[in-house]
């Protein structure tokens, strides 16, 4: 697995780290100085399976701090412990966000602040660009960009982990061409629901009925996942948990709460980008998709207990978030599935 003198490196992410502020319309609340973005949930999904000293510094990002760069904040990515980089960049103002949550899942967001998008070019010369698996959120255009320029800047010999996560926006029927050929340059793809109904011109609702969310997980695996063109589909559907297509056959898992703990979701968002963090280092630790998926299942459920980030505390010594030691949780559900 070593693929440097230095540090093996299991996982990074190409997400962007994002300060958000989040307005309650309904009650006039709005918090801010949310650590946030794709990325940084990315990383804490593969961090709660990463305990230091040696396995949290085998996950590896970059966070561009601007000159509003929150002291606090800094000090609490520190604390995880992680291969963290991050790059002054005081010429500019940290990307921040804003979201309006309003009833069901409605969500809105805007940028606030210019976003300064990662490349594999910022992690080359150093150790994280032969990382074992890589995080890429993002359009079927910029997935190739990401693909060609991470083999041109590799050293290591093994190919890595490719897990790709359309970006909702682009997740629309013009696009749907260029992402089936788009899947043939990655290892595993796991849209949720609606966005891989939504390149079938779908609405959410429709999207999200289980028989359907079979057949066009069907159409991408038959239309061939990464150099073998067996790689798995991995559907992330919410409440009905997930759908794995792959090579072995096809397999619901439950969500980690069910229909009698829903009231512990206080915020659906991050958890699909925590469920990617979990899936890759599951996947590079284990080998196994559906072992995987289960520490993805129950990365997602810490991401969706709270606003923001999930939180690392200590206990007589043992490292807990948000109270509950994680691998408890992950053998309480394996023996549930």
């Amino acid at each position: 697995m070593e693929d440097s003198p230095e540090q093996p490196i299991h996982f990074v992410t190409l997400g962007m780290f994002i300060i958000d502020q989040i307005h309650f319309p309904a009650s006039g609340r709005v918090v801010d100085d949310i650590i946030g973005g794709a990325g940084t949930f990315g990383i804490v999904g593969a961090r709660l399976f990463s305990p230091p000293p040696q396995l949290s510094k085998t996950l590896g990002w970059i966070v561009d701090a601007g000159n509003d760069f929150p002291e606090e904040i800094r000090r609490e990515l520190e604390r995880w412990e992680t291969n963290l980089i991050v790059r002054e960049t005081p010429e500019r103002k940290t990307t921040r966000g804003w979201n309006s949550y309003g009833p069901g899942d409605f969500r809105s967001f805007k940028y606030l602040t210019p976003k300064l998008r990662l490349v594999p070019a910022d992690f080359a010369n150093t150790p994280l660009i032969n990382s074992s698996s890589f995080h890429l959120i993002c359009s079927p255009a910029r997935c190739d960009e990401i693909v060609t320029s991470l083999s041109s800047l590799r050293t290591s010999p093994r190919d890595p982990i490719l897990i790709w996560e359309p970006v909702p926006d682009l997740c629309t029927p013009a696009e749907l061409s260029a992402c089936l050929a788009t899947l043939k340059r990655i290892s595993v793809v796991s849209p949720n629901a609606a966005e891989l109904g939504a390149f079938y011109g779908l609405t959410e609702s429709e999207a999200e009925v289980k028989q359907v969310v079979e057949d066009n997980a069907e159409r991408w695996f038959q239309a061939g996942i990464g150099f073998s063109k067996t790689g798995p589909v991995i559907v992330r559907a919410g409440k009905d948990g997930c759908y794995i297509r792959y090579k072995e056959g096809k397999k619901w898992i439950p969500a980690y709460f069910d229909e009698k703990s829903a009231e512990k979701v206080v915020d659906p968002t991050g958890g699909g980008n925590c469920f990617i963090g979990g899936l890759a280092v599951g996947l590079v630790r284990t080998s196994d998709v559906v072992l995987a998926a289960a520490y993805a299942t129950v990365a997602a459920s810490f991401a969706i207990e709270q606003i923001g980030m999930p939180v690392l505390s200590y206990q007589d010594g043992v490292e807990m978030w948000n109270g509950v030691e994680v691998q408890k949780r992950l053998s309480e559900y394996l023996e549930r599935i």
